[in-house]
């Protein structure tokens, strides 16, 4: 199959290449420069220059292609009207996709997120989060609607699916996601902190598991979504926080509900988030088990001190 990548350089969308090589696709990956084209040539995938901005090219990646895979979002969390520029761009992507394969059985596959109690777009406290969990109402104060998007293609009779991926998508190497975020904090502070008891769930999976969960809903056809990519169904904060402590040989300590916020700042929100998953639907409908270091086995061994 020749494959679409938006992203294909990106945490995910790399590896991501690298699997659906190996399995014997062709992929086409979008990349925004010179440097990230070299990157991606020597991955297996044949570039094609542009942005998520850049309509004529997005069109002509899906155009030529047997499947669209899109993993790319644009910058600016944490800052409001670059948020909203990048979800407005994300949407205008999946209808371009979806403009071009309309009438096709193509399958076109989003990226989207899974949610936490205490954050945005979250199943009711106490839910577990599966995949018949419904995608939140669009809210302003997060605008991004990757799985919407997809399921109203899915509505109109495209095949369309999201695969959702949880807060840790963890793997050596990682610099800018949420676990080195909290030990750049954890630094600053000089303890590794949780919030309360730090009994809250945390899902994850390795970025090589989650590529996995890709390439075989793609090989699915995309049917059976949404596809939930999680190996640890609910990792306990003070877990995550203590392997941090220990990364980094600092104490854990606990803090309180009301000190979060002055403690992690931006992280306080996400930090205090709950989020159990079940995915056994997913795995039945792929065939598919993780392989993988979990997370806490991965902060042990691979997440940098410096």
């Amino acid at each position: 199959m020749r494959v679409f990548i938006t992203g294909a350089t990106g945490w995910v969308g790399s590896v991501l290449v690298k699997e659906l090589v190996e399995a014997g696709h062709e992929v086409v990956g979008l990349v925004r420069s010179e440097d990230k084209s070299r990157i991606l040539s020597a991955l297996g995938g044949e570039p094609l220059l542009g942005s998520l901005s850049d309509i004529d090219i997005l069109k002509k990646g899906a155009e030529e292609t047997d499947a669209v895979i899109h993993t790319a979002f644009g910058r600016g969390l944490g800052q409001p009207t670059a948020f909203a520029e990048a979800a407005r761009e994300d949407r205008q992507a999946i209808e371009t996709f979806a403009d071009a394969f309309q009438g096709s059985d193509r399958p076109i596959l989003v990226t989207g997120g899974i949610g936490v109690t205490g954050g945005i777009g979250v199943p009711p406290h106490g839910q577990v989060f599966t995949e018949e969990t419904s995608p939140a109402p669009i809210n302003p104060a997060f605008p991004r609607a990757s799985e919407q998007a997809a399921a109203a293609l899915a509505d109109r009779g495209l095949r369309a699916a999201t695969v959702r991926l949880p807060r840790s998508v963890h793997g050596a190497g990682e610099a800018h996601g949420f676990v080195p975020q909290l030990m750049a904090l954890a630094r600053r502070k000089g303890v590794s902190g949780y919030i309360g008891g730090g009994e809250n769930l945390w899902p994850s999976i390795h970025r090589l598991d989650a590529a996995r969960v890709y390439r075989l809903a793609l090989e699915s056809g995309g049917n059976g979504g949404p596809f939930l990519a999680v190996a640890e169904e609910g990792v306990a904060f003070r877990r995550i926080a203590e392997a941090i402590g220990r990364r980094l040989n600092l104490p854990t300590v606990s803090i309180a509900p009301d000190d979060a916020a002055e403690h992690f700042g931006p992280l306080a929100m996400p930090v205090r988030g709950n989020g159990p998953v079940s995915n056994l639907r997913t795995k039945e409908r792929l065939g598919w088990t993780p392989r993988e270091l979990d997370l806490i086995a991965d902060i042990d061994q691979n997440y940098s001190v410096l």
